[in-house]
């Protein structure tokens, strides 16, 4: 029974979850507790007592502390990439990058401890000096989702403690496992007792008591836009800090004048990789007419010659999808798709493998229409639409004709057009000429319109949401 973490002590809770990997339902990964609203509260309170005792640690301390979280993740890459392959169904060398990925975001972060800034400032009255600090915002409720399990806790929970601030982590309930492996190690950080807190368990239980709990200061959360549309309700209504990733339907236009090869690449890869479970996949493909059946066959080419299996197999290239009710949820928007009349090209098949999981073919439907269901609502699934456009302006339109704007991208050879696109294309991240997904760690992470809500993540602006602002003026 692995337990949650309170007050420094591992608890088991009022129940338990079963963690089975979706590449074979019959590994149990391991049994998980579940909190209760009471130890959610329990954790909340231990969190408020630590935050002080934590913000005065010295700099070096606390820079420290999360260089020793950073080095261990790294030195334990592929032993927890398994664990994390096993749970979630990345295949495995997509799960050791991502567990790199978290590794090399604490080790960041353990330097931006010791480049905390504010300024000094003159006056506009005689005699009179100004001084701009950054302090923490108290206690801090990270909410994450299932699809990157141990990336998305690292780049929340690393900047939260870098800046002083206190914890309270609740993991999506579908992947406690890698959050369990990451929380052990923090345990051993040199932390002072509640100053990070584990609580597994349902969000309507553990999610709701922190969102609705006046002593935690700032939520941040990764999921659904209904999700995050409810707890921006409950939370704004107590003036409480909020930072909120919902998601995307993410665009990728491809003009005429594209290298063909680099754009049916950048559309797998951006895609159809991590079994089209990231909030930046690129689902609609814009293409130019001219080039519309060209990259539409070679893009179907390659899919057919992916290799769908097991996680930990070395011949797989994707991996299962999480879960039953994505994999039913997936399924569902196939036949949308086609009862919309968008055409089917290949893919969106139930898979048979040596082990019971949960296993599609990718999906490609072409000729779709841009109000279509396929082609407006986020399916967070290996299926993307291809949408033919007129000219670029026609394709621009297209981009930013849904209520989403995260990550958008246009593979093109023209200045021209990639300047342009650059600055009106409706998204937090553009990219040129590279797939949709993927992101460093040291510059911002957010969207637009109904994508984010709140300061960007990651890098050096995430200080704007975990740190709060106070103007000092003394008479000197």
């Amino acid at each position: 029974m692995y337990k949650n973490l309170i007050a420094g002590e591992w608890r088991e809770g009022t129940g338990t979850r079963v963690n089975l990997s979706p590449s074979d339902t019959a590994d149990q990964v391991g049994l998980y507790t579940q909190a209760s609203a009471q130890d959610t509260l329990a954790a909340i309170e231990s969190a408020e007592q630590a935050q002080p005792i934590w913000a005065a640690r010295s700099l070096q301390q606390r820079a420290d502390a999360l260089d020793f979280i950073g080095s261990e993740i790294l030195a334990r890459r592929e032993e927890l990439g398994i664990l994390l392959a096993r749970e979630e169904g990345k295949v495995l060398v997509e799960a050791i990058a991502e567990v790199t990925r978290a590794g090399q975001v604490f080790k960041f972060f353990a330097g931006e401890v010791l480049r905390i800034q504010g300024e000094h400032m003159a006056s506009v009255r005689p005699g009179i000096e100004i001084d701009i600090l950054r302090q923490p915002v108290g206690v801090v409720a990270i909410i994450t989702p299932w699809n990157f399990p141990i990336a998305i806790p690292a780049w929340k929970i690393a900047p939260a403690l870098a800046y002083g601030n206190s914890v309270v982590f609740k993991p999506a309930d579908l992947v406690p496992g890698s959050a369990w492996a990451l929380s052990e190690i923090i345990s051993r950080a040199g932390l002072p007792d509640g100053t990070f807190n584990l609580l597994m368990g349902r969000g309507g239980v553990v999610g709701q008591a922190m969102v609705e709990s006046p002593r935690v200061k700032a939520i941040s959360f990764t999921g659904s836009a209904e999700t995050g549309r409810n707890l921006l309700q409950t939370a704004s209504a107590r003036f409480a800090k909020l930072q909120l990733e919902m998601g995307g339907k993410n665009p990728l236009v491809i003009m005429n004048d594209a290298d063909l090869a680099q754009a049916i690449e950048c559309a797998v890869q951006g895609s159809y990789f991590s079994t089209g479970q990231r909030c930046t996949a690129s689902s609609r493909f814009i293409v130019e007419k001219g080039i519309y059946r060209r990259f539409v066959e070679g893009v179907q080419e390659r899919l057919e010659s992916l290799r769908v299996g097991h996680a930990l197999h070395a011949d797989s290239q994707i991996g299962p999808v999480a879960d039953q009710a994505q994999y039913e949820q997936n399924l569902n928007y196939v036949s949308i798709g086609q009862a919309e009349g968008a055409v089917l090209a290949t893919g969106g098949q139930p898979l048979k493998r040596d082990t019971h999981g949960y296993f599609m073919s990718p999906a490609l439907f072409i000729d779709t229409a841009a109000d279509m269901r396929i082609a407006q609502e986020e399916i967070f699934g290996p299926i993307a639409c291809a949408i033919p456009a007129d000219n670029y302006e026609h394709a621009l339109q297209l981009a930013n004709g849904t209520p989403f704007g995260l990550s958008a991208g246009i593979c093109t050879t023209s200045l021209k057009y990639a300047t342009h696109f650059k600055q009106h294309v409706q998204s937090g991240m553009v990219m040129v000429n590279t797939p949709t997904a993927g992101v460093d760690y040291h510059v911002p992470f957010g969207g637009t319109k109904g994508s984010s809500y709140g300061p960007r993540e990651q890098g050096r602006y995430a200080a704007e949401f975990f740190t709060t602002v106070k103007t000092a003026y003394t008479h000197v």
